[in-house]
Formats: structure tokens, C-alpha cells, sequence
């Protein structure tokens, strides 16, 4: 097993990227209780994320902080470069885990995956992880990788349950860190899951939440402000039983909502 110990749920930062709202959101997760917060350099609020670290009434240490290279910061040099420039934005020696965003753009298996080797040994990171990555994609980099790939990162839900990708982070021993575990909103009106919530007096949110934590090797990064951030947290109380992960498994609705062109599983 990997030493990174990934907790259950994590912070989404992605478009938030109103510098004090930011800043704001991510103290009040940590000083809740929270422990990892996700990041990426294409988010353009790593500066906003820092802030909200060194605000919080918690040691860097016990903080799980995840950024991501640019698509088109892959090729090796500039990956090695804006990989520094995001801790600099941070203002973090070193980042926990550093993902390659999408294997799109400026992304060569060798040349890419070479830099993330050399960026873990030489500190800027302590782990690697990938993100949006085909199986076949992820086989080819833990061949080319020295690193263990220790989390995948993904969108998913219960309306798109990756499951094929569970599977393999199981098989393989890494997290899959499921990105819009809310399905972006759009899971939130789904009669099942709208049905799951009134039988347990409690929002379709959450539903979708301990959905994710119910699975094995799944962690969800929900993104949220305000009173969103407690909710979610609060999510952690709520346990679905076997009959409701049943009906959700049974389900065949099956609907992806982040979809580019360029994206690995169109190619």
C-alpha cells in the first residue's frame, strides 16, 4: 500500500477563483475538519488556496494538498518549471501530490512522466497521481512511471460510476479521486436519488456523497462555498444501506458531463 493516506473527503477548488472567496472557503474546510484540499495550476487560484492553508488553525502537515500541470505545461521542461511556479504560488515547499492533468495538449508518456519522477525526487512533490486517464493510458504510465501512481483522478458520481476505473484502483492500489461527485448539480433533481434522500430525511446531496464514500478506494472532492462546505462534510454522518447502494447500482442511467473533444476516451 501507498504511505499517502488520502482521508475520506476532500475540498474541490475548481472555479473558485475569487482570490478572498477562495482563500475563504478553504480556511473554513480545514478549520472544520477537512484535510485535503485539490487544486491545479489551470483553476488559476493556487495563490488563493495558499492563503487559505497559512489562515487555518491547522499544521501544513496534516493537510493533503493536491495540484495539477497545465495540459500544456506537460512537455518536460515546462513541467519541471510551472511545476515550481505552483509552489511558489502556494507558498509550500513542497506540494503532497501532484497529478498530471489531463494526458492531452503538450502530454508525452516519456518525456511527461520522466519530469514527474524527477520533480518527487528532487521535493517539489511527494507523490504523483494522474487525471483523466483511459486504462490503457494508465497501464502505459505505470510502466513508464518510477513513481507508484497513487491516485486517479476522475469525474464520478452516481449517475457515472466509473466502475471500470474503481476496479482498477483497486486492482492497482491507488485512490480514485472522484471530481463532481455532485455530478455537477445535475444528480441533484435524479428521481432515485431524490427518492434515496426523502426515505433518510436528508438532501440528494449527500446521498451522492455517501455513495462515494461507501465504494472502496473512492474519494470524493466535492466543490463548494458557504454553507456547502459544512453540508458536505456533514455527509460523513449519513450511511446508505444495502438495499439503497443496490437500487444506485442497478441503475442505468449512465451520463457523463465532463466531455472535451480532446479528452483521452474520445481520441
Amino acid at each position: 500500500m501507498t504511505d499517502l493516506d488520502l482521508p475520506a473527503l476532500g475540498l474541490g477548488t475548481s472555479q473558485n477563483d475569487d482570490p478572498e472567496e477562495c482563500a475563504e472557503t478553504v480556511q473554513t474546510a480545514l478549520d472544520l475538519g477537512y484535510r485535503h484540499v485539490d487544486t491545479a495550476q489551470m483553476y488559476d487560484n493556487e495563490a488563493a488556496v495558499g492563503e487559505g492553508i497559512r489562515r487555518a488553525d491547522v499544521d501544513r502537515e496534516d493537510v493533503v494538498v493536491a495540484t495539477k500541470v497545465h495540459p500544456d505545461n506537460l512537455a518536460y521542461d515546462d513541467a519541471k518549471r510551472t511545476a515550481r511556479e505552483s509552489l511558489d504560488r502556494l507558498g509550500l515547499e513542497s506540494v503532497d501530490l501532484l497529478y498530471v492533468h489531463w494526458p492531452t495538449s503538450a502530454y508525452d508518456p516519456e518525456e511527461t512522466l520522466r519530469a514527474m519522477d524527477e520533480l518527487r525526487e528532487e521535493g517539489v512533490c511527494d507523490h504523483v497521481g494522474l487525471s483523466n486517464f483511459t486504462p490503457d493510458l494508465l497501464d502505459e504510465a505505470r510502466e513508464l512511471l518510477e513513481s507508484p501512481v497513487v491516485a486517479h483522478q476522475v469525474e464520478c458520481h452516481p449517475l457515472f460510476p466509473q466502475r471500470e476505473l474503481r476496479e482498477y484502483a483497486v486492482e492497482h492500489d491507488h485512490t480514485l479521486v472522484g471530481y463532481s461527485p455532485l455530478g455537477r448539480g445535475e444528480a441533484l433533481d435524479d428521481p432515485l436519488l431524490t427518492e434515496i434522500a426523502e426515505k433518510h430525511d436528508t438532501s440528494t446531496a449527500a446521498v451522492c456523497l455517501a455513495w462515494a464514500f461507501a465504494q472502496e478506494a473512492l474519494v470524493p472532492i466535492p466543490k463548494a462555498t458557504g454553507d456547502h462546505v459544512r453540508a458536505n462534510f456533514e455527509a460523513q454522518r449519513l450511511e446508505l444501506d444495502d438495499e439503497d447502494l443496490d437500487r444506485i447500482a442497478e441503475y442505468d442511467v449512465t451520463e457523463r458531463l465532463i466531455d472535451p473533444d480532446s479528452a483521452a476516451w474520445n481520441q
